[in-house]
């Protein structure tokens, strides 16, 4: 069970960094950007609307598994120990997953191209960040538990190990 303290903290990163890259970032972009009729199709919206509420439960199931892990999803107060259960037994790194998931959500709901671009540019930010920061802390912080962990777990998708060498 996670510590009323773990949540609360949580909730505060959740709210001033997600909150920002997917929410604040993306209303201010769509608000001023031009709509773009290719993204009213129902069919569209529909897939939208299930990117941004798949994307934000996402998120708070890997935020909720950090607080259960006595830890944040903020990297100055990580968990203690590796969180590799849960769908980080899929995915190293939902979370992320889970925010460009929002922010693709948010582009449809505002029929943004400028929000779309925002989703690919924190795609390849969350990808600088993993591999150049994330994954050496992870490795020097837990060693041969991490580098298991990352033999048998994708970086990002789900996918058979042969598309997984050319994703990774």
């Amino acid at each position: 069970m996670a510590q009323p303290l773990a949540l609360l903290k949580t909730a505060v990163f959740t709210v001033l960094v997600p909150g920002t890259v997917a929410g604040l970032i993306p209303w201010l972009l769509g608000r001023g950007d031009l709509e773009y009729n290719v993204l009213e199709s129902p069919a569209v919206q529909r897939l939208g609307q299930v990117s941004l509420i798949g994307g934000g439960f996402l998120y708070l199931h890997t935020a909720f598994q950090f607080a259960d892990s006595d830890g944040t999803p903020s990297p100055s107060d990580e968990p203690d120990e590796l969180v590799t259960d849960g769908v980080y037994a899929y995915s190293r790194n939902p979370m992320y997953i889970g925010v460009v998931l929002v922010v693709v959500g948010q582009a449809v709901r505002y029929r943004s191209a400028l929000v779309g671009w925002w989703a690919v540019g924190c795609l390849l930010g969350f990808h600088r960040r993993v591999v150049s920061y994330e994954e050496p802390h992870l490795a020097a912080e837990h060693g041969e538990a991490f580098d298991a962990y990352v033999e048998h777990v994708p970086r990002w998708l789900p996918l058979p190990r042969v598309l997984r060498r050319v994703v990774d």
